[in-house]
């Protein structure tokens, strides 16, 4: 077989896979815009009190047992953001949005926007929710210098230089 040959079948090969990847790309697409259409239908705003929220296993998170069994076997592994609230009379385990995880807050009463058992939306009860802190630099991190930085040390540098050679 010449090079040629090779190369074609290897070409045939990559326009066939990115040819299976746009069509379960787009499949992905239109469930993932039909489920949010759902959300939106049922979704309510209730009060709740947070009591407790976490990084969890599905299986370790108090979930129903229902909801545990209709996950994907691969999801089962990850860590979801869990929030138990008091909801009413009633302590509920809720799925919280990855985006909103760190703006609720814990021991405080919230108003929430809820779809089942999923929190799309949190806003304060009694004025705005505070933004969660920055997070701290790894060890690297620190090391690593900014152009921003760079560019702003660069002037006051030299402005010392000239005055300590006079």
């Amino acid at each position: 077989m010449s090079v040629f040959n090779i190369l074609l079948i290897i070409l045939l090969v990559l326009v066939v896979i990115l040819g299976v990847l746009y069509f379960f790309g787009r499949k992905a697409q239109k469930k993932q815009a039909a489920q949010q259409e759902q959300m939106e239908a049922m979704k309510q705003t209730v009060s709740m009190l947070v009591i407790d929220k976490k990084m969890m296993k599905i299986k370790d998170s108090g979930l129903p047992q229902m909801v545990i069994d209709q996950t994907p076997k691969l999801m089962r592994r990850t860590k979801l953001p869990i929030v138990k609230a008091k909801v009413g009379p009633r302590v509920m385990t809720l799925v919280a949005d990855a985006k909103i995880f760190d703006l609720i807050p814990v021991k405080k009463e919230v108003k929430a926007t809820v779809s089942g058992i999923y929190i799309t939306e949190v806003r304060g009860v009694r004025g705005p929710l505070e933004a969660p802190a920055p997070k701290k630099k790894g060890f690297f991190a620190r090391f690593k210098k900014d152009k921003k930085e760079d560019k702003a040390a660069a002037p006051a540098k030299s402005g010392k230089a000239a005055k300590s050679k006079k």
